[in-house]
């Protein structure tokens, strides 16, 4: 049973809020291309899928993650007491966890055809390096946006079986939103981060942090609009996104705190409804 919490533990299996800002963009990806005149069979196996896939993945990343920074980790607050941090397993115990994760992964995988298969494996090398970029740049979230939101161009060729501009002004506007949340996230840790010599938007913008998140999340905004522009969705999709505008600029903005790490958390947590209300939106454009 310790084996058990320690692993549910170092895959943060207890915190979905990861797992599903994974998922969502893959959600996106494959709403936007699928023919709703034909059956919903399909649609739900392949959205079971992506979570699934979501899940593994997440965890995966956890893992080798923690293994990278075993050593920072115990100088942060937030992070001493994980698993590998605190020592309660060993370093080779966690990568054998990380391998048959990935590896039920790639069974995960093998159900789609063939191009998103080379594509999702053709991402590995940037999921698997992020960790180190805190070392070298202050834009590890541009990775994590790059990496995070790739599942959106595979939902798409999930369904088409070759990539289109339009979920590419998706994807490049989820990366903005990762840019943004991520940032927000980052504030919790900060101080810590700068004793120990670690880089990060956070540190970055600490002095115009609301500057850069009104950016990140204009980006965003605009390309939700110009997707919807190049999908020729109706009017009711647009009236709908003024849900998350008003949850981006009206509440995450107006409610974030730098100096309050809490509210950090919770704006960052957040965007887990963000993802569900923008998949609700592209519903709404793709059926009315």
């Amino acid at each position: 049973m310790n084996q058990l919490n320690l692993f549910i533990d170092l895959t943060r299996l207890k915190k979905p809020i990861g797992y599903m800002l994974l998922f969502w963009p893959c959600s996106w990806g494959l709403t936007l291309i699928y023919d709703f005149d034909q059956s919903l069979k399909n649609y739900f196996f392949y959205l079971f899928l992506f979570f699934l896939g979501s899940v593994l993945m997440r965890s995966a990343g956890c893992i080798v993650n923690d293994i990278l920074d075993k050593e920072y980790d115990k100088k942060v607050y937030r992070t001493k007491n994980r698993p590998l941090a605190s020592g309660e397993i060993s370093w080779q115990i966690a990568l054998c966890y990380a391998l048959i994760l990935c590896f039920c992964a790639l069974l995960v995988l093998l159900n789609f055809n063939l191009f998103t298969i080379l594509l999702a494996l053709g991402s590995m090398p940037l999921a698997f390096s992020y960790p180190l970029m805190k070392r070298y740049t202050y834009w590890p979230q541009l990775f994590l946006g790059i990496t995070f939101n790739y599942g959106l161009i595979l939902g798409w060729t999930s369904i088409s079986k070759d990539i289109s501009f339009i979920p590419l002004i998706y994807y490049f506007g989820a990366i903005f939103w990762t840019l943004g949340y991520d940032t927000i996230y980052g504030y919790q840790d900060i101080k810590d981060d700068e004793i120990i010599g670690l880089k990060s938007t956070s540190i970055k913008f600490k002095d115009k942090s609301k500057i850069f998140l009104f950016i990140c999340y204009f980006v965003l905004s605009f390309n939700l609009i110009l997707g919807g522009y190049f999908m020729e969705f109706n009017f009711l999709y647009y009236l709908f996104l003024t849900v998350p505008l008003v949850h981006l600029f009206a509440f995450q903005l107006k409610s974030f705190n730098k100096d309050n790490p809490n509210m950090c958390l919770k704006l960052f947590k957040s965007n887990n409804f963000l993802g569900f209300i923008i998949l609700t939106n592209i519903i709404i454009g793709k059926l009315f």
